[in-house]
């Protein structure tokens, strides 16, 4: 197996490989030096994700996912824009604020601010029109919830769609930005303090004061805004992030969906809570 081939080069001492799912998912254990051997796995293939961990501790007790791109294949505020007719213009100042260009707060003020008027209708429409579960979610979250995990979706999006998209995949509880509405549309503002990096880094410090060990929590996410989470956590993980987020992160998913965190656990495809 060219892995072992890479791991024995870097003088990481490989030793078992042992298959999670025959021909698509594999675990090769090493002895030393996880960061010769990140860098001497990375790029094997152009389809192969690689996660490089401890043994101890893989499987999780927490996950804590934005929602955004991440556990949804889409951008809320851009695809509401859409109904305002403004959405190559918001779109372009998400983009922005994902990659860590500019401060989300006053992004996300911004782009609010621009939505006055919508009516308040057009939220629940923009979900049910646009909103699609990211592959593998379902089956993540649920696999491990049924294995005594607790599950948080925290975004800097919006609780209108976090709700739902919770409820429908299955998390424990989520967290998110209040619009404010009146008179049936939108006020171009949203309640304060905002969900923003800050927020959402609390989140899983209060979930680890609660009683759950660091090691033991996972971390997910795609922006700039969720990279003090992802470093906080046990595994933070860049799921086809930006390129900021994927620097700052000890693991990254390029290629497949968020099922490969359930093989990065040790957990085969016949233990996964069917989507």
């Amino acid at each position: 197996m060219q892995g072992v081939d890479r791991l024995r080069d870097a003088g990481c001492q490989p030793g078992d490989v042992l298959w999670l799912d025959e021909g698509k998912a594999a675990d090769i254990f090493f002895a030393v030096d996880p960061v010769a051997a990140r860098a001497a796995l990375t790029g094997i293939g152009d389809k192969v994700d690689v996660i490089v961990q401890s043994v101890a501790g893989r499987e999780k007790k927490l996950l804590i996912a934005d929602m955004d791109s991440t556990m949804i294949t889409v951008e809320c505020i851009d695809e509401l824009a859409d109904y305002a007719g403004i959405k190559p213009q918001i779109a372009e100042i998400t983009e922005r604020a994902m990659r860590g260009e500019l401060d989300f707060e006053g992004a996300l003020h911004g782009r609010v601010a621009l939505l006055k008027g919508l009516p308040d209708s057009a939220i629940d429409q923009c979900r049910q029109e646009r909103v699609v579960i990211m592959g593998g979610a379902k089956a993540l979250v649920q696999t491990m919830k049924a294995r005594g995990a607790t599950t948080l979706l925290v975004s800097g999006g919006f609780t209108r769609f976090t709700g739902p998209v919770a409820e429908e995949i299955g998390f424990d509880a989520n967290v998110a930005n209040v619009l404010e509405i009146a008179d049936g549309a939108l006020l171009g503002t949203v309640t304060t303090p905002i969900v923003d990096a800050a927020r959402k880094r609390t989140e899983l410090e209060a979930a680890i004061a609660g009683g759950i060990d660091r090691a033991l929590t996972m971390a997910v996410g795609d922006g700039a805004n969720d990279i003090p989470m992802i470093q906080g956590a046990g595994l933070g993980v860049a799921y086809h992030a930006k390129p900021k987020t994927r620097e700052a992160a000890a693991a990254e998913i390029v290629h497949g969906d968020l099922s490969v965190l359930l093989y990065a656990q040790g957990i085969p495809s016949a233990q996964w809570v069917s989507e």
